[in-house]
Order: structure tokens, then C-alpha cells, then sequence
């Protein structure tokens, strides 16, 4: 352990990384450097400094990253319309990879030899956050104290604070006996009853969204616009990144929008029951498959659409910054150079419906669709030879006896 003079730790200022600081300086004896980020998590970050100041840390960072994290890393995985498993938006998966590019940006700036996290030995945030950091600084180190010591419950964390005077904040009124993780892009629930895959998730453990049932009576009509694939305003209002998805939380959130109970596969090969709320994400996915939906063409919306299980799991397994990733991103960007317009949408008692969708880059061609007389725009008789050229390797497989009915 002599070799590591300093570490950065991803610090959120809570009980489990408090005791990492002070468990890193004795355990390495080195000097410990704190690295805070606001992602859009809903609570202050700035505490965190005095926490950290108050355990002889000297080298503190509090960014505000909110801006990044939508603009670079949720709208380039929304572009292609991410699902893990069918269900689950990945709000805490695409967090990661930015936090591993900050400590490690971080480490190289401080001098420091290694970085350090609180992910547990169980998730998948362990993987996330070491595949990162080593794809982007392959001599980094990374220390991973719930893979080391002994401190296996909160009791023995809280006992591990009295024995070396570290201060633990005592919130009043109920504790969440969740495990739960915020950021702009969705607040997920672990733990406590949810560890039955048979009970039903307590109304009062949501925290953005009310109840379907006792959303608003009325539907709430919702515009919103894009370019190049990315959303940029509601209801002819520009806004930054950040503020649109917060907007769209909100939204949401006030319709019952967004909630998901799943039981998902996990990475290390365990499954794991979990709830979460994604408002704002819900809305856009369904926005921007809706004008995809007239501005691309019909192959690429297809070939496009069989990368999403593939894309999915790279970012669910931590592989953000991996060459395939890469590449698969460079192709559904180029996919959204037309992906342009508007898309109106319905927001009622926990559903998204699809009103109405336009785009000057638009492929949908009324003359051609129209039931009504298309004036010679479309030859019908020419889907005769279309349907007996498609049929032709069916009807010679019936020639020789090989009948498909059984």
C-alpha cells in the first residue's frame, strides 16, 4: 500500500463515504482527496464540503454537472431509444461514466494514484465505475473498500463512526428504508419490502410522481421539439438540457407518469427487484419514437431498432466508453440528422398518448397514404408482382411437400 500517496473518492457525504474517507486515510495512510457531483439528485450538495472538511480533507470537489449529464450522456443514449429489458431507462447506469471521467480528470489533476468508490460487491455500479476509469486512464488504481473490510451492516458502520469520531448526522422524523439513487434522469428504490418480488411497493415510497388514480382528472397537452434528435423546447419555449428534463419531471410527475416496478438482471448474475420514476424520460422516448416515426426510413428505423438490446446492455454493463459503443453511437447519431420537428403529446393518469407529430424533414407523403383517390401517385396493380416475387421461395418449399402447416 505504500505506493498510493493519494486517493479521490467519489463522496456523497452520507454514512457509508464518510466512513471510506476516514477508513482509506488509516488504512492507506495517505491523504484522502472528495469529489461531489451534482447530477440533479434534488438535494443540496454543498453540505458535503463541510462533512468532508470536518475528516482532514483538504482537496475538495463540488461540481455542478447537471448540464453535461443530460446534454452528453442522456439524450446521446436517448437518441437511441435505450430500454434494458424491455422496461428499465438506465437513469443510474448512464450516471456513471461521468463520474468515472471525473475522478479520474480529477486524480490526474491532483496528483493523485488512485481512486476509490462506495459501491457495495453485490451491483453493478462497482463494474460501472472501475470499467470506466480504466478505459480512461489504464494505469489508474482503484480501491474498492466493500470488497476489503470487515464493516458489513449499518450497525457496524455506525459502531466503526463512534469508535473514530466521525459526526453522523441524525435525521429526525422517518427514515426511507429504501436504498435509493436520484438523478435528473429518474430516483430509483432498492431494498427493505421491495426485496419480495410479491409485495406491492408502499404509495408512499414514490417521491416525484403521484398516484395514477389520484392524478388530475383532465389530460394535460404537452409540445415538444426537436432537433437532430434531442429535445430543445416545451410548448415553443427553448430550454437548456437540464431545465427541459427537470421541466418534463415535472410534468410528468404531476400526471402519475413514469413509475416502473421490474425485477432485472444484474451484470454480476444476480437478479434484483427495483422500482423507479422516470417522468421526464417516459415522455421522451415516446415523443421522439413518434417523429422518428415520420422522419426516418423505414430500414434504418429497423436496423436502428435491432442495436437497442446490444446498446442497452453496454450501458447497463459499464461499457459507456468501450470502442463498440462508440461506433454504434456514431451511427444513430447519423441517423438523427433529419429526426426534426414536433411531436404533441397527452399526459393523463399515468399514460403518454401520441396526438399529433410534424417535420418539414417528414417521409410520410399524404398522396400516397390517402385511401381516398390518389390521382396515379401509387400503381396498386404493381403489388401483384410484389407479392408473388416475395411468395415465390414459400410457394416452391408447398411444391415439394414441405407444407408449413402442422
Amino acid at each position: 500500500m505504500s505506493d498510493i500517496n493519494k486517493i479521490v473518492l467519489a463522496y456523497s457525504g452520507g454514512l457509508d463515504t464518510s466512513v471510506i474517507v476516514r477508513w482509506l486515510q488509516e488504512t492507506y495512510q495517505c491523504e484522502v482527496v472528495t469529489f461531489t457531483a451534482d447530477l440533479g439528485q434534488g438535494e443540496e450538495v454543498e453540505p458535503a464540503r463541510a462533512k468532508a472538511e470536518a475528516l482532514g480533507v483538504r482537496e475538495i470537489f463540488i461540481e455542478d454537472l447537471r448540464e453535461e449529464f443530460v446534454s452528453e450522456y442522456v439524450f446521446p443514449m436517448f437518441r437511441a431509444n435505450t430500454i434494458y429489458e424491455g422496461e428499465y431507462l438506465l437513469g443510474t447506469s448512464i450516471a456513471r461514466p461521468l463520474i468515472a471521467k471525473r475522478l479520474v480528470e480529477i486524480a490526474e489533476e491532483t496528483g493523485a494514484d488512485a481512486i476509490s468508490h462506495g459501491a457495495t460487491g453485490k451491483g453493478n455500479d462497482q463494474v460501472r465505475f472501475e470499467l470506466g476509469a480504466y478505459a480512461l486512464n489504464p494505469a489508474i488504481q482503484v480501491i474498492s473498500p466493500w470488497r476489503e473490510w470487515d464493516l458489513t451492516s449499518r450497525d457496524t458502520l455506525l459502531s466503526y463512526c463512534e469508535q473514530h469520531s466521525i459526526p453522523v448526522e441524525q435525521k429526525r422524523g422517518k427514515k426511507s428504508p429504501y436504498s435509493m439513487d436520484a438523478n435528473l434522469l429518474h430516483i430509483s428504490y432498492e431494498g427493505a419490502v421491495l426485496e419480495d418480488p410479491w409485495t406491492e411497493p408502499e404509495e408512499d415510497m414514490w417521491r416525484w410522481s403521484v398516484s395514477p388514480e389520484m392524478a388530475p382528472d383532465r389530460g394535460e397537452e404537452v409540445v415538444l421539439g426537436f432537433e437532430k434528435g434531442d429535445p430543445v423546447s416545451i410548448n415553443d419555449q427553448s430550454m437548456s438540457p437540464a431545465s427541459l428534463l427537470a421541466e418534463l419531471n415535472t410534468l410528468g410527475g404531476r400526471h402519475g407518469v413514469g413509475r416502473l416496478d421490474i425485477v432485472e438482471n444484474r451484470y454480476v448474475g444476480m437478479k434484483s427487484r427495483g422500482c423507479y420514476e422516470t417522468p421526464g424520460g417516459t415522455i421522451m422516448l415516446k415523443a421522439h419514437r413518434a417523429l422518428e416515426s415520420i422522419t426516418l426510413d423505414r430500414e434504418v428505423a429497423h436496423f436502428k431498432d435491432s442495436l437497442i438490446p446490444k446498446y442497452a446492455d453496454l450501458v447497463y454493463n459499464g461499457y459507456w466508453w468501450s470502442p463498440e459503443r462508440k461506433m454504434m453511437q456514431s451511427a444513430i447519431d447519423e441517423s438523427q440528422t433529419e429526426v426534426n420537428g414536433e411531436v404533441r403529446l397527452k399526459l393523463y393518469k399515468g399514460s403518454v398518448s401520441v396526438t399529433g407529430r410534424r417535420s418539414d424533414r417528414s417521409l410520410f407523403d399524404e398522396a400516397i397514404a390517402t385511401f381516398d383517390d390518389d390521382a396515379g401517385a401509387y400503381n396498386q396493380k404493381d403489388a401483384e408482382g410484389f407479392i408473388k416475387l416475395n411468395a415465390l421461395r414459400l410457394r416452391t418449399a408447398a411444391k415439394r411437400g414441405r407444407s408449413l402447416r402442422k
